[in-house]
């Protein structure tokens, strides 16, 4: 009787001990944000050659990555073959119900509004975070993030802030490389390889490529791109416990990060055209 009067003490006692520990992990994320924000001024007017190598080396890459283009071919590959996806499965499904002559309004509609957004987001955690927590979690253990404060250098700007901004500069061209890879891939599979008409295609295309939903869904991107740079240099500066614990760290932000991506994509999507209960197709 004893042991099972205890049984769930010691059950409240561990879910009061989790729920202090997030609740400790929050207001440190949140204080790790502001002064990420704040930093990111200082890290433009007094880090710009530091700035400018790691916009290098998160678009570009650098050793084995910069071989095949960096982070911008990655992403532009892997929209590449969701473009197609949805072209093939677009062009296979309409067919079932003799409107395959849609599948141009298929590729405007799906791949602006979620599959290159969700696509290129992933890529963006699974390169850029990844790297980016893995770097900053070897220089923590390292003592090195302590050598610069010795030195009188300011580690948020110079390490947070350098990153944040870089993010923001390279979202940009790496989101229209996805884009536009995604379009192109579409538009060769349904026409060269399914054999649909040229014209047919691009009528229905451009008809349905809504230009403020292209402006959406950059803005869509910028916001996975500041979350994701967030997320993996806090995991990453506060990383400890060795080389296995920047392991964990590095797993944890890139998880985090995937979850921010697609829950970025569903309010988004539920507050641009979750009010939307119709279609128009014609007149």
């Amino acid at each position: 009787m004893t042991l099972l009067h205890k049984a769930p003490v010691r059950v409240t006692r561990r879910f009061l001990t989790t729920l202090d520990d997030g609740i400790v992990e929050t207001g440190r994320f949140i204080r790790f944000i502001a002064r990420a924000f704040a930093s990111a001024a200082r890290a433009i007017r007094h880090h710009t050659a530091e700035l400018l190598r790691i916009i290098a080396d998160l678009s570009l890459g650098s050793g084995a990555l910069a071989l095949i283009g960096g982070t911008v071919m990655i992403t532009g590959f892997l929209t590449l073959f969701a473009g197609a996806t949805v072209a093939v499965q677009g062009y296979s499904t309409l067919g079932d119900i003799g409107v395959d002559a849609m599948t141009g309004f298929l590729s405007a509609y799906v791949n602006v509004r979620v599959v290159v957004p969700v696509t290129a987001g992933i890529g963006l955690a699974a390169t850029v975070g990844a790297s980016t927590t893995a770097e900053l979690g070897a220089m923590r253990i390292s003592e090195e993030i302590d050598a610069l404060e010795v030195m009188a250098i300011r580690p948020m700007p110079y390490l947070v802030g350098t990153r944040l901004v870089a993010g923001l500069v390279t979202i940009l061209p790496i989101y229209a490389v996805g884009m536009l890879f995604s379009f192109l891939s579409s538009r060769v599979v349904t026409v060269y390889i399914l054999g649909q008409s040229p014209g047919v295609y691009d009528h229905y295309f451009s008809t349905f490529l809504i230009p403020s939903d292209v402006l959406w869904s950059f803005l869509q991107a910028i916001t996975m791109a500041v979350l994701v740079m967030l997320i993996c240099t806090y995991y990453g500066y506060y990383a400890s416990g060795g080389p296995e614990g920047v392991g964990v760290a590095t797993g944890r932000a890139v998880r985090l990060s995937l979850v921010s991506v697609v829950t970025v994509t569903l309010i988004i999507a539920l507050s641009l055209y979750g009010s939307s209960r119709g279609l128009r197709l014609a007149g």
